[in-house]
């Protein structure tokens, strides 16, 4: 599966830059034994090093709130996703727990301050995802809403052959999303402008190793 960006959003956000990973035979357990020992083993070294005034200064963090400013979102009201997962665990909540698979990308999004994106592979259509801003009155039916929401314009959105799979990028579809019977997945490694080639590169990395260890 490859991403194109089009032509206005990567003119208005030349750092803009998104990585893609699929796995393929994953599973989607309720609870794995290793993953809930490893969870602890993280949230020690989220609690160690960080607290709620560093977040706010947080460079990595920072960037995508900047970013949301830029889309028309108040990051203090809908925060970024790995920003959200870390204040949880450095609050005492740790992470909710779903399922084997989302708890392992989730788990990565909070190691590495990266959000990710993640889509049940067999629901997608055609051979690539195009991201775009949106059309004004555009619907978008995200994962746990009763109806659809109509767009601005100004939204980011990722669509594939058959629709909208995500306003970019905090929010994903509930056509494609991922569920206990979710075999193969599309990992989206969700860059912001400042963040570094690298930066997206280990939470991909970080990604395929936590799913593999234990949602496979």
């Amino acid at each position: 599966m490859d991403l194109e960006i089009s032509g206005d959003v990567s003119s208005r956000f030349p750092g803009l830059r998104v990585r893609l990973l699929e796995i393929r035979g994953v599973r989607a357990d309720p609870a794995n034994e290793g993953l809930e020992h490893f969870k602890e083993e993280v949230y020690g070294r989220i609690r160690s090093a960080h607290s709620m005034e560093t977040i706010r200064d947080d460079p990595v963090f920072r960037a995508y709130r900047d970013f949301y400013w830029s889309l028309g979102i108040d990051p203090t009201k809908t925060r970024p996703a790995s920003e959200a997962l870390v204040r949880r665990i450095v609050a005492g909540k740790g992470l909710p727990r779903i399922n084997t698979l989302v708890d392992s990308y989730n788990l990565a999004s909070a190691m590495s301050g990266i959000p990710l994106a993640a889509f049940d592979s067999d629901m997608l259509a055609g051979d690539a995802l195009r991201m775009r801003f949106s059309r004004p009155g555009e619907e978008f039916l995200g994962i746990g809403m009763d109806s659809p929401r109509e767009l601005t314009g100004r939204e980011i959105v990722v669509e594939d052959g058959a629709g909208l799979v995500a306003i970019y990028p905090y929010r994903d579809a509930d056509r494609t999303k991922v569920t206990g019977s979710t075999r193969n997945v599309l990992i989206m490694i969700c860059g912001a402008p400042g963040i570094p080639d690298a930066a997206l590169e280990e939470a991909k990395a970080l990604a395929r190793r936590i799913i593999s260890d234990y949602s496979m």
